[in-house]
């Protein structure tokens, strides 16, 4: 048996096939849940359906994470095509632009700041109150979202993406603690650098990837599969008691002062 039979999640944020929400979803197929995902517009669509139809059973449907009224739609269709409930809620979704990315933090655009805080930060609170009316019928669930250490630390080339993060892993502690009376937990996983789209937009990732492999105790970078897996126990009745927590799947790099 698979930990996760007979549960059923939403994967948010699927881009490509080297996007660490489809190594998630992967894993999570693989333990035995039954999928939903979302695409952002019509360009992203064919992109996104390659990748799903390879699952069995999986439901793809429209949803932009900036309006409310998507969101509404996109959890009133996966309710119905998940018999009324869900058990767990994966959110790999933030974005800023790239203007925004590069130079000094302290020349953010305001129209920047807002974009990166909405999409990758409110974005997380907006689907799980959708969530919550599937979640309350399936006695409770999971929410898992995604970060990185540029939350806590000044990343160079971070920005403002790492001020969004911290919003972000704030949101997963206030969350938590509204729902946990609903049995509703909230977690994220702080990855690791990962050669992925969006974060080749990091000016600077390169350098990155090196000097988190050479500093971190396990001496190596991390795999998008990894993560996968440390979303499969937190969506898990394993982690029943795990809630309000940024779980680092960095090779230990976070430990290291120097």
């Amino acid at each position: 048996m698979g930990l996760l039979d007979g549960k059923r999640g939403v994967i948010l944020g699927v881009a490509n096939k080297h996007s660490i929400a489809w190594a998630i979803a992967e894993r999570a197929r693989e333990a035995g849940a039954r999928l939903a995902f979302n695409f952002l517009n019509e360009r992203m669509e064919p992109k996104v359906r390659a990748l799903t139809e390879t699952l069995p059973g999986a439901a793809t449907l429209p949803c932009d994470v900036t309006q409310d009224d998507q969101i509404e739609a996109f959890f009133a269709a996966v309710g119905e095509a998940m018999e009324g409930r869900l058990d767990f809620l994966v959110h790999s979704v933030a974005f800023a632009e790239r203007e925004d990315l590069e130079g000094r933090f302290v020349d953010t655009r305001r129209a920047g700041f807002r974009t990166a805080l909405e999409v990758s930060a409110y974005s997380l609170v907006a689907v799980t109150r959708a969530a919550l009316p599937l979640f309350r019928a399936a006695g409770g669930g999971s929410v898992i979202t995604l970060s990185y250490y540029g939350a806590e630390k000044a990343a160079p080339g971070y920005n403002v993406m790492g001020v969004a993060k911290a919003a972000l892993e704030a949101a997963v502690r206030y969350l938590a603690a509204d729902l946990g009376s609903e049995n509703v937990r909230v977690n994220a996983i702080s990855a690791g650098p990962v050669n992925t789209l969006s974060a080749r937009g990091v000016k600077g990732f390169t350098h990155m990837l090196h000097m988190a492999a050479e500093r971190a105790p396990l001496k190596r970078n991390i795999g998008a599969d990894e993560v996968g897996r440390t979303a499969v126990y937190l969506a898990s009745d394993l982690a029943s008691a795990v809630t309000g927590e940024t779980l680092h799947v960095d090779a230990g790099y976070h430990i290291m002062a120097l």
